[in-house]
Protein backbone atom coordinates (compact mmCIF):
# COMPACT_ATOMS: atom_id res chain seq x y z
CA UNK A 1 0.00 0.00 0.00
CA UNK A 2 1.57 3.27 -1.15
CA UNK A 3 0.77 6.28 1.02
CA UNK A 4 0.25 8.35 -2.15
CA UNK A 5 -2.82 6.22 -2.98
CA UNK A 6 -5.89 8.47 -3.33
CA UNK A 7 -7.74 6.48 -0.66
CA UNK A 8 -5.35 7.82 2.01
CA UNK A 9 -6.28 11.01 3.88
CA UNK A 10 -4.84 13.19 6.61
CA UNK A 11 -6.54 15.25 9.34
CA UNK A 12 -4.43 18.06 10.83
CA UNK A 13 -5.52 19.25 14.28
CA UNK A 14 -5.30 23.04 14.53
CA UNK A 15 -7.88 24.18 17.07
CA UNK A 16 -5.83 24.41 20.27
CA UNK A 17 -5.44 27.54 22.38
CA UNK A 18 -1.73 26.99 23.07
CA UNK A 19 -1.79 28.53 26.55
CA UNK A 20 1.40 26.77 27.68
CA UNK A 21 3.40 28.85 25.16
CA UNK A 22 1.97 32.18 26.33
CA UNK A 23 2.65 35.01 25.67
CA UNK A 24 3.95 34.17 22.17
CA UNK A 25 0.87 31.98 21.74
CA UNK A 26 -2.17 34.18 22.39
CA UNK A 27 -5.89 33.50 22.51
CA UNK A 28 -6.48 35.30 19.21
CA UNK A 29 -3.31 33.96 17.56
CA UNK A 30 -2.26 30.59 19.05
CA UNK A 31 0.99 28.76 18.46
CA UNK A 32 -0.03 26.73 15.39
CA UNK A 33 -0.42 29.98 13.44
CA UNK A 34 2.95 31.38 14.58
CA UNK A 35 6.34 31.06 12.88
CA UNK A 36 8.22 30.19 16.06
CA UNK A 37 11.66 29.67 14.54
CA UNK A 38 11.86 32.25 11.77
CA UNK A 39 11.64 29.70 8.93
CA UNK A 40 9.04 31.68 7.00
CA UNK A 41 6.36 29.02 7.64
CA UNK A 42 4.08 28.71 10.65
CA UNK A 43 3.65 25.43 12.53
CA UNK A 44 0.39 24.74 10.67
CA UNK A 45 1.98 25.47 7.29
CA UNK A 46 4.99 23.28 8.06
CA UNK A 47 2.70 20.38 9.00
CA UNK A 48 0.68 20.85 5.81
CA UNK A 49 3.90 20.93 3.77
CA UNK A 50 5.02 17.66 5.38
CA UNK A 51 1.84 15.82 4.42
CA UNK A 52 1.55 17.47 1.02
CA UNK A 53 4.80 15.68 0.13
CA UNK A 54 3.14 12.36 1.00
CA UNK A 55 -0.53 12.69 0.03
CA UNK A 56 -2.68 14.37 -2.61
CA UNK A 57 -3.32 17.92 -1.34
CA UNK A 58 -7.06 17.47 -1.86
CA UNK A 59 -6.95 14.65 0.74
CA UNK A 60 -5.65 16.88 3.56
CA UNK A 61 -8.26 18.11 6.05
CA UNK A 62 -7.80 20.70 8.79
CA UNK A 63 -9.78 20.69 12.04
CA UNK A 64 -10.03 24.03 13.84
CA UNK A 65 -12.66 26.15 15.57
CA UNK A 66 -14.68 28.99 14.09
CA UNK A 67 -12.55 31.67 15.82
CA UNK A 68 -9.50 30.50 13.86
CA UNK A 69 -11.15 29.73 10.54
CA UNK A 70 -9.93 33.00 9.03
CA UNK A 71 -6.34 32.15 10.01
CA UNK A 72 -6.57 28.71 8.38
CA UNK A 73 -7.92 30.29 5.18
CA UNK A 74 -5.20 32.93 5.24
CA UNK A 75 -2.32 30.52 5.85
CA UNK A 76 -3.58 27.55 3.80
CA UNK A 77 -5.58 28.96 0.88
CA UNK A 78 -5.08 25.64 -0.94
CA UNK A 79 -7.31 23.85 1.59
CA UNK A 80 -10.89 24.00 0.35
CA UNK A 81 -13.94 24.79 2.44
CA UNK A 82 -15.01 21.15 2.11
CA UNK A 83 -11.71 20.08 3.68
CA UNK A 84 -12.01 22.42 6.65
CA UNK A 85 -13.77 21.34 9.83
CA UNK A 86 -14.54 24.40 11.99
CA UNK A 87 -16.14 23.60 15.34
CA UNK A 88 -19.03 25.98 16.10
CA UNK A 89 -18.19 25.52 19.79
CA UNK A 90 -14.97 24.19 21.29
CA UNK A 91 -15.29 20.48 22.10
CA UNK A 92 -11.64 19.32 22.00
CA UNK A 93 -10.14 17.07 19.32
CA UNK A 94 -12.18 13.84 19.34
CA UNK A 95 -15.57 15.28 18.22
CA UNK A 96 -13.99 17.29 15.39
CA UNK A 97 -12.08 14.22 14.16
CA UNK A 98 -15.32 12.21 14.28
CA UNK A 99 -16.96 14.88 12.11
CA UNK A 100 -14.03 14.94 9.67
CA UNK A 101 -14.06 11.13 9.48
CA UNK A 102 -17.74 11.14 8.58
CA UNK A 103 -17.06 13.63 5.79
CA UNK A 104 -14.11 11.60 4.48
CA UNK A 105 -16.17 8.39 4.48
CA UNK A 106 -18.78 10.10 2.36
CA UNK A 107 -16.04 10.82 -0.17
CA UNK A 108 -14.31 7.42 -0.02
CA UNK A 109 -15.76 4.41 1.83
CA UNK A 110 -12.35 2.66 1.79
CA UNK A 111 -10.37 5.59 3.19
CA UNK A 112 -7.42 5.35 5.55
CA UNK A 113 -6.79 8.34 7.81
CA UNK A 114 -3.66 9.78 9.42
CA UNK A 115 -4.44 12.15 12.29
CA UNK A 116 -1.67 14.56 13.33
CA UNK A 117 -1.31 17.63 15.56
CA UNK A 118 -0.14 20.85 13.90
CA UNK A 119 2.51 21.76 16.49
CA UNK A 120 5.20 19.11 16.21
CA UNK A 121 8.82 19.08 15.15
CA UNK A 122 9.93 16.23 12.86
CA UNK A 123 13.68 16.06 12.33
CA UNK A 124 13.90 13.10 9.92
CA UNK A 125 11.36 13.56 7.14
CA UNK A 126 12.48 10.41 5.29
CA UNK A 127 11.97 8.21 8.36
CA UNK A 128 8.63 9.93 8.98
CA UNK A 129 7.44 9.15 5.45
CA UNK A 130 8.47 5.51 5.91
CA UNK A 131 6.57 5.23 9.21
CA UNK A 132 3.45 6.71 7.66
CA UNK A 133 3.71 4.30 4.72
CA UNK A 134 4.10 1.25 6.98
CA UNK A 135 1.30 2.46 9.27
CA UNK A 136 -1.15 3.00 6.42
CA UNK A 137 -0.36 -0.45 5.06
CA UNK A 138 -1.01 -1.99 8.47
CA UNK A 139 -4.44 -0.40 9.00
CA UNK A 140 -5.44 -1.32 5.46
CA UNK A 141 -5.10 -4.98 6.42
CA UNK A 142 -6.14 -4.72 10.10
CA UNK A 143 -9.07 -3.04 11.85
CA UNK A 144 -7.02 -1.32 14.55
CA UNK A 145 -6.25 2.13 15.88
CA UNK A 146 -2.51 2.59 15.45
CA UNK A 147 -0.56 5.10 17.56
CA UNK A 148 2.89 6.32 16.55
CA UNK A 149 5.32 5.99 19.45
CA UNK A 150 8.92 7.20 19.82
CA UNK A 151 11.51 6.08 22.34
CA UNK A 152 11.93 8.53 25.25
CA UNK A 153 15.22 10.38 25.39
CA UNK A 154 14.63 11.97 28.80
CA UNK A 155 12.14 11.61 31.69
CA UNK A 156 9.78 14.24 30.28
CA UNK A 157 6.69 14.68 32.51
CA UNK A 158 4.86 16.76 29.90
CA UNK A 159 4.27 13.87 27.46
CA UNK A 160 2.03 10.82 27.38
CA UNK A 161 3.59 7.35 27.80
CA UNK A 162 2.37 4.19 26.03
CA UNK A 163 3.35 0.82 27.49
CA UNK A 164 4.14 -1.86 24.91
CA UNK A 165 2.23 -5.12 25.18
CA UNK A 166 2.48 -8.20 22.98
CA UNK A 167 4.14 -8.00 19.57
CA UNK A 168 1.69 -8.16 16.68
CA UNK A 169 2.13 -10.02 13.39
CA UNK A 170 4.04 -6.98 12.12
CA UNK A 171 7.56 -6.15 13.37
CA UNK A 172 7.67 -2.98 15.50
CA UNK A 173 3.88 -3.01 16.08
CA UNK A 174 2.67 -3.89 19.60
CA UNK A 175 -0.61 -4.13 21.43
CA UNK A 176 -1.02 -1.18 23.81
CA UNK A 177 -0.83 -2.44 27.38
CA UNK A 178 -1.40 0.85 29.21
CA UNK A 179 -1.32 4.61 28.74
CA UNK A 180 -0.25 7.29 31.21
CA UNK A 181 -0.72 10.98 30.44
CA UNK A 182 1.79 13.49 31.87
CA UNK A 183 3.20 11.42 34.78
CA UNK A 184 5.23 12.81 37.65
CA UNK A 185 8.94 13.05 36.87
CA UNK A 186 9.83 10.02 39.05
CA UNK A 187 7.34 7.86 37.15
CA UNK A 188 8.54 9.24 33.82
CA UNK A 189 12.09 8.26 34.78
CA UNK A 190 10.92 4.78 35.73
CA UNK A 191 9.00 4.43 32.45
CA UNK A 192 12.01 5.51 30.40
CA UNK A 193 14.43 3.19 32.19
CA UNK A 194 12.12 0.18 31.86
CA UNK A 195 12.31 0.21 28.06
CA UNK A 196 8.63 -0.78 27.91
CA UNK A 197 7.24 2.71 27.41
CA UNK A 198 7.25 4.97 24.36
CA UNK A 199 6.21 8.60 24.06
CA UNK A 200 2.80 9.16 22.53
CA UNK A 201 3.32 11.47 19.54
CA UNK A 202 -0.41 12.12 19.17
CA UNK A 203 -0.23 10.80 15.60
CA UNK A 204 -2.77 8.05 14.91
CA UNK A 205 -3.61 5.99 11.83
CA UNK A 206 -6.74 3.94 11.17
CA UNK A 207 -9.01 2.93 8.37
CA UNK A 208 -12.00 5.24 8.41
CA UNK A 209 -14.64 2.54 8.89
CA UNK A 210 -13.00 1.23 12.06
CA UNK A 211 -12.35 4.74 13.34
CA UNK A 212 -15.98 5.81 12.99
CA UNK A 213 -17.15 2.60 14.70
CA UNK A 214 -15.01 3.47 17.71
CA UNK A 215 -16.42 6.99 17.85
CA UNK A 216 -19.96 5.59 17.69
CA UNK A 217 -19.26 3.54 20.82
CA UNK A 218 -18.06 6.64 22.69
CA UNK A 219 -20.26 9.50 21.50
CA UNK A 220 -24.00 10.20 21.55
CA UNK A 221 -25.80 9.83 18.23
CA UNK A 222 -25.24 13.41 17.10
CA UNK A 223 -23.93 13.07 13.55
CA UNK A 224 -25.39 9.58 13.12
CA UNK A 225 -28.86 11.08 13.27
CA UNK A 226 -28.03 13.26 10.28
CA UNK A 227 -26.99 10.20 8.26
CA UNK A 228 -30.18 8.39 9.28
CA UNK A 229 -32.56 11.27 8.61
CA UNK A 230 -30.94 12.48 5.38
CA UNK A 231 -28.58 9.92 3.82
CA UNK A 232 -27.97 12.23 0.84
CA UNK A 233 -27.59 15.44 2.84
CA UNK A 234 -25.96 18.44 1.19
CA UNK A 235 -23.05 20.45 2.54
CA UNK A 236 -25.42 23.25 3.55
CA UNK A 237 -27.68 20.80 5.40
CA UNK A 238 -24.67 19.29 7.16
CA UNK A 239 -23.44 22.68 8.35
CA UNK A 240 -26.88 23.76 9.58
CA UNK A 241 -27.30 20.46 11.43
CA UNK A 242 -23.85 20.70 13.04
CA UNK A 243 -24.45 24.30 14.17
CA UNK A 244 -27.62 23.18 15.92
CA UNK A 245 -26.41 19.88 17.39
CA UNK A 246 -22.62 20.01 17.90
CA UNK A 247 -22.85 21.40 21.47
CA UNK A 248 -24.31 18.02 22.51
CA UNK A 249 -20.88 16.44 22.10
CA UNK A 250 -18.74 15.97 25.24
CA UNK A 251 -15.41 17.78 25.61
CA UNK A 252 -13.09 14.86 24.86
CA UNK A 253 -9.51 14.66 23.59
CA UNK A 254 -8.52 12.28 20.83
CA UNK A 255 -5.77 10.76 22.99
CA UNK A 256 -8.30 9.87 25.67
CA UNK A 257 -10.90 8.64 23.17
CA UNK A 258 -8.44 6.31 21.45
CA UNK A 259 -5.90 5.25 24.07
CA UNK A 260 -8.21 4.97 27.08
CA UNK A 261 -11.66 4.27 25.63
CA UNK A 262 -11.11 2.11 22.56
CA UNK A 263 -10.33 -1.55 21.98
CA UNK A 264 -7.84 -2.88 19.41
CA UNK A 265 -5.28 -0.12 20.01
CA UNK A 266 -1.73 -0.78 18.86
CA UNK A 267 1.47 1.26 18.88
CA UNK A 268 4.23 1.29 16.27
CA UNK A 269 7.83 2.01 17.24
CA UNK A 270 9.05 5.00 15.22
CA UNK A 271 12.34 6.84 14.97
CA UNK A 272 11.80 10.07 13.07
CA UNK A 273 13.16 12.64 15.54
CA UNK A 274 10.00 13.93 17.18
CA UNK A 275 9.19 16.71 19.63
CA UNK A 276 5.96 18.26 20.83
CA UNK A 277 6.26 22.05 20.60
CA UNK A 278 3.62 22.63 23.24
CA UNK A 279 5.69 24.02 26.12
CA UNK A 280 8.72 26.25 26.61
CA UNK A 281 10.52 23.45 28.43
CA UNK A 282 9.93 20.96 25.60
CA UNK A 283 11.21 23.44 23.01
CA UNK A 284 14.28 24.10 25.15
CA UNK A 285 15.04 20.40 25.41
CA UNK A 286 14.85 19.73 21.68
CA UNK A 287 16.41 22.88 20.18
CA UNK A 288 20.10 23.27 19.42
CA UNK A 289 21.85 25.35 22.04
CA UNK A 290 24.10 28.34 21.58
CA UNK A 291 26.90 29.22 23.99
CA UNK A 292 26.34 28.10 27.62
CA UNK A 293 23.29 25.97 26.77
CA UNK A 294 21.03 28.87 25.89
CA UNK A 295 18.25 28.55 23.30
CA UNK A 296 17.61 31.73 21.32
CA UNK A 297 14.53 31.54 19.08
CA UNK A 298 14.82 33.85 16.09
CA UNK A 299 15.82 36.78 18.34
CA UNK A 300 18.57 39.40 18.55
CA UNK A 301 20.38 39.13 21.89
CA UNK A 302 23.63 39.82 23.68
CA UNK A 303 24.33 37.29 26.44
CA UNK A 304 26.95 37.55 29.15
CA UNK A 305 27.35 34.98 31.92
CA UNK A 306 23.97 33.45 31.01
CA UNK A 307 23.20 29.74 31.12
CA UNK A 308 20.32 27.35 30.37
CA UNK A 309 17.81 29.96 29.23
CA UNK A 310 15.25 30.05 26.43
CA UNK A 311 14.64 33.46 24.85
CA UNK A 312 12.10 34.56 22.25
CA UNK A 313 11.74 38.27 21.44
CA UNK A 314 9.73 40.06 18.72
CA UNK A 315 11.32 41.22 15.50
CA UNK A 316 12.98 44.62 15.87
CA UNK A 317 13.72 44.11 19.59
CA UNK A 318 17.17 43.63 21.07
CA UNK A 319 17.69 41.87 24.40
CA UNK A 320 20.81 42.33 26.55
CA UNK A 321 21.17 39.83 29.39
CA UNK A 322 23.72 39.40 32.14
CA UNK A 323 23.84 36.73 34.86
CA UNK A 324 20.59 35.02 33.85
CA UNK A 325 20.36 31.28 34.56
CA UNK A 326 17.52 28.85 33.92
CA UNK A 327 14.84 31.31 32.75
CA UNK A 328 12.18 31.71 30.09
CA UNK A 329 12.20 35.17 28.54
CA UNK A 330 9.33 35.54 26.07
CA UNK A 331 7.79 38.73 24.75
CA UNK A 332 4.94 39.25 22.33
CA UNK A 333 2.99 42.46 21.77
CA UNK A 334 2.04 43.94 25.12
CA UNK A 335 3.24 41.08 27.36
CA UNK A 336 6.69 40.17 28.65
CA UNK A 337 7.14 36.91 30.56
CA UNK A 338 10.25 36.28 32.66
CA UNK A 339 10.05 33.19 34.83
CA UNK A 340 12.10 30.23 35.97
CA UNK A 341 12.33 27.49 33.35
CA UNK A 342 10.56 24.42 34.69
CA UNK A 343 9.27 21.15 33.30
CA UNK A 344 5.95 21.99 34.96
CA UNK A 345 3.98 23.41 32.04
CA UNK A 346 0.99 24.17 34.27
CA UNK A 347 2.94 27.11 35.73
CA UNK A 348 2.56 29.20 32.57
CA UNK A 349 -1.14 28.26 32.35
CA UNK A 350 -1.49 29.44 35.94
CA UNK A 351 -0.10 32.84 34.99
CA UNK A 352 -2.52 33.03 32.07
CA UNK A 353 -5.43 32.40 34.46
CA UNK A 354 -4.15 35.01 36.91
CA UNK A 355 -3.71 37.61 34.17
CA UNK A 356 -7.23 36.91 32.87
CA UNK A 357 -8.73 37.36 36.35
CA UNK A 358 -6.81 40.56 37.13
CA UNK A 359 -6.66 42.28 33.74
CA UNK A 360 -9.29 40.61 31.58
CA UNK A 361 -8.84 39.19 28.09
CA UNK A 362 -6.62 41.94 26.69
CA UNK A 363 -3.33 40.37 27.68
CA UNK A 364 -4.38 36.74 27.15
Amino acid sequence: MEITDKKNFCIILAGGRGRRLWPVSREQYPKQFVDLFGTGRTQLQATFDRFARLLPKENIFVCTCKEYLHLVKEQLPEVSELNTIAEPIHRNTAPSVAWATMRILKRNADANIIIAPSDQLILDETAFAHSMDVGVGYVTENDVLLAMGVKPTRPEPGYGYIQLGDLSCKPEVYKVKSFTEKPERDFAKMFMESGEFYWNTGIFISNARHLIQNFEHIFPTVLRNLKTDKPNYTYEEEMAYVDANYPRYPNLSLDYAILEQSQDVFVMKCNFGWADLGTWHAIYEVMSKVKDDNVVMDSEVILEDCHNNIIRLPKGRLGVFNGLEGYIVAEEGDVLLICKKSDNSSMVKKYVSEVRLKYGEKFV
